[in-house]
């Protein structure tokens, strides 16, 4: 849906089922529902969805992370609203001490697992967010501003695999003035979270530059689109990688991956990052906290050293990466370091 849509629009039928395609074989659906007018909007859209033939099952989640007093009240007014509406709902409970610094991604990581194992509890083979336009448009932001590459300017996928289960944001594309337009519009009660606006935390901070931003024509509409075109490039790019990739006479045992290093120095830089990137992968290298610096650094290191035909040893993400000077690249575990006397 465009910005220029009107709220009432999302409560057409063919507008509901195009919303919500992506969950025609869905095997049970868990909506993520904190309460606020995305998420009620969200919730109120599935609960119309579902009434209008045979659907899979909505269970509905709230996370009470215990960081403010009203967080348990806000959750159970999401379980009256979901209780009207006929959905199952769970209160999920982010227990035990929490950081005093990175709170917000401790918060993201817990709610995520918290949300995912209740989906697996229940049988739901997807989980619903209601990150919207806005939410994609800060992202973006955000990544760029750490230094991303094109992976993490490509913002957030309205679906991926998170855990075994299928996550779907399917108001990706709908900016927040539209649902909150809707929930007024439609008389759906909401909550307002004051910790969205609360300048300790980052995204918060970056949202109060959109307006500023958007006068200078970085809407969050042209920064959503600046994401789809970076994913249609990182599709594009990592697809061309696979295929040099698997010139390499690639070759995995139960202790380590080799391959031909040649196409590491013929292909462009970018394709041989990527080369890299997934050979690691392949090796079971978990490049979740690996730095993108890093990676780019031993990617030049391994074409510097092709050229001059000599070997080198290197460690990237707990990984030995050790070319020989026949030119074959092994990756394994790095050993474990020892301790001087």
């Amino acid at each position: 849906m465009t910005s220029s849509s009107a709220p009432s629009e999302f409560l057409e039928p063919g507008r509901l089922e195009h919303l919500f395609t992506p969950l025609e074989h869905a095997g049970g659906i868990l909506a993520a529902v904190s309460g606020g007018p995305d998420s009620m909007a969200l919730m109120h859209l599935l609960a119309r969805w579902s009434a209008a033939g045979a659907r899979p099952s909505i269970t509905v989640a709230t996370v009470d992370h215990g960081l403010r007093p009203e967080a348990a009240e806000e959750a159970a007014f999401v379980a009256q609203e979901a209780a009207a509406l006929g959905l199952f709902h769970h209160i999920l409970g982010w227990t035990g001490p929490k950081p005093k610094t990175g709170l917000q991604e401790a918060a993201r990581e817990a709610r995520y697992s918290l949300l995912l194992q209740c989906a697996r509890e229940i049988g739901a083979s997807h989980l619903l967010t209601a990150h919207t336009r806005d939410d994609q448009a800060e992202t973006v932001l955000m990544r760029l501003a750490r230094g991303s590459g094109l992976a993490g300017l490509a913002g957030m996928r309205a679906e991926r695999e998170r855990g075994g289960i299928r996550q779907v944001r399917p108001l990706l594309d709908c900016p927040k003035a539209t649902l909150l337009d809707l929930c007024l519009g439609e008389g759906w009660p909401f909550v307002t979270d004051p910790s969205n606006a609360d300048e300790r935390f980052a995204r918060v901070r970056w949202r109060r530059l959109m307006p500023g931003l958007a006068a200078e024509g970085l809407t969050a509409e042209r920064l959503a689109g600046f994401a789809r075109r970076a994913f249609r490039a990182e599709e594009a790019l990592d697809g061309k990688a696979r295929d040099a990739l698997a010139r390499t006479r690639l070759v995995l045992d139960e202790r380590k991956l080799t391959l031909d290093a040649a196409p590491l120095a013929e292909e462009p830089f970018e394709i041989a990052l990527r080369m890299l990137a997934q050979a690691l992968l392949e090796a079971g290298i978990d490049l979740e906290n690996s730095r993108l610096q890093r990676l780019e650094a031993c990617t030049e290191r391994l074409r510097e050293a092709l050229s001059r035909g000599e070997g080198l040893r290197l460690t990237i993400a707990g990984a030995l990466v050790h070319l020989d000077r026949e030119g074959r690249v092994s990756i394994g575990a790095e050993p474990p370091r020892r301790r001087g006397r």
